[in-house]
């Protein structure tokens, strides 16, 4: 079993029902699923970007990524419809509480000039959304085999009733937010 999902069940969620007042277990924030999106604009103009980002995502992940396609032709940026321009993967289950041990252990210290995640960055249904610049901070990817470096989002989904709940959880996984 993931470490973080068996911290969450043993722990965290008796401490949460407490410090929110809430008297139903099933009350209690919790994840639902994370999903790791990579845009690459440059697609139009190389093809092989998005091959690379679909090697880097899936090591990265442990999953197989979907292509993302264009939805409408746009000329001003030389843009088809149907054209892939990205990927994503939905992690839920144990892989999901397993990308997120990783990223709060292992990739967010590797930041450089880290001083804490934004408080702010939730969309206000409780959902936490973050950017990562290069995906050469994870330590699956190695460094002589990137082409070229991919930006890539996080969109973290939790199951609460407001912000301040899923910040309280997050807080409580271990998430280094700024003071």
């Amino acid at each position: 079993m993931a470490r973080l999902r068996e911290k969450y069940q043993k722990e965290i969620t008796l401490e949460l029902q407490k410090k929110l007042n809430l008297g139903n277990k099933m009350a209690v924030p919790r994840l639902e699923k994370i999903v790791v999106s990579m845009g690459v604009g440059k697609a139009t103009e190389n093809k092989d970007l998005i091959p690379a980002a679909l090697k880097d995502l899936a090591q990265i992940t442990g999953q197989h990524p979907l292509t993302t396609r264009a939805k409408k032709s746009v000329a001003g940026f030389k843009l088809r419809k149907d054209q892939a321009i990205g990927c994503k993967v939905t992690l839920r289950g144990a892989r999901m509480y397993e990308f997120l041990d990783r990223l709060i252990n292992v990739v967010i210290p590797r930041f450089r000039d880290f001083r804490g995640l934004n408080k702010k960055a939730f969309d206000g249904s409780g959902n936490y959304n973050m950017g990562i610049e290069e995906q050469v901070v994870f330590p699956e990817i190695n460094i002589d085999n990137v082409k070229f470096n991919q930006g890539m989002d996080i969109a973290i989904v939790i199951k609460s009733k407001s912000d301040e709940d899923s910040y309280e959880l997050l807080k409580s996984f271990g998430m280094p937010f700024r003071n």
